[in-house]
């Protein structure tokens, strides 16, 4: 019983967060675009940090090269002299830049391929949340003509103000005639008290009317002879 009670709630769950997903759904495509537009501008925060130290270290191995030919240079000169003593301490610094070149290099290389990468997923992203822009463009519009449809499927059918209306003229058109009603009523209470009887009789020749009739009034305005 409790694992049909649990299946049955799962399933209110489910349809109430479809439901209210569908109710809210152009409510819901603007905020994930939202999302995606803030996650697409930390990716390019990221990726112009990634380019700002690229280009440091570009500069850091630019100047490193440059020191490098200067002092090899100048350790050509000290030998051609017969310094060897400061061609040697030269040398030293010439390695100690080298080593440090290889690692700043290599840095360099992981930078170009992670400033590739993300590149590569800031350019999708952004083609994707253009077409998800007009994506939710066309289903507002969509939105509004199913709006519209639906207030018109109220007013062709259904419980539609329209219907509403035809049917109160119905209704008036076919109330029963008071007037007419009226005469049937006399008519009922005739025949209960049996004054009806008695005009049956006056109009076969006995005895007098219990009521006047146009025929009564005829005859007065006619002369007498």
């Amino acid at each position: 019983m409790f694992n049909t009670l649990k299946t049955l709630i799962t399933g209110a769950n489910d349809r109430a967060e479809e439901q209210l997903r569908e109710t809210y759904s152009i409510e819901l495509i603007t905020q994930k675009i939202r999302e995606a537009d803030a996650n697409l501008k930390a990716a390019k925060l990221t990726l112009a940090s990634l380019i700002q130290r690229q280009r440091a270290e570009q500069r850091q191995v630019e100047t490193l090269e440059e020191r490098v030919r200067d002092l090899m240079a100048r350790a050509g000169e000290a030998l051609e002299a017969g310094r060897e003593d400061l061609a040697r301490s030269a040398a030293q610094a010439v390695a100690d830049m080298e080593n440090e070149l290889t690692v700043r290099r290599q840095t360099l290389d992981r930078l170009d391929t992670r400033i590739l990468q993300l590149r590569q997923s800031v350019e999708t992203a952004s083609r994707r949340i253009a077409d998800l822009k007009q994506g939710a463009i066309a289903a507002r519009a969509t939105r509004h003509e199913q709006d519209i449809q639906r207030r018109l499927r109220r007013h062709t059918g259904g419980d539609s103000p329209a219907e509403e209306a035809e049917a109160l003229i119905r209704d008036v058109l076919q109330r029963d005639d008071p007037f007419e009603q009226g005469e049937i009523l006399r008519e009922i209470d005739g025949e209960l008290n049996n004054t009806s009887i008695a005009d049956d009789l006056a109009d076969a020749g006995f005895g007098p009317r219990s009521r006047s009739t146009a025929a009564d009034v005829l005859s007065r305005l006619k002369p007498r002879g």
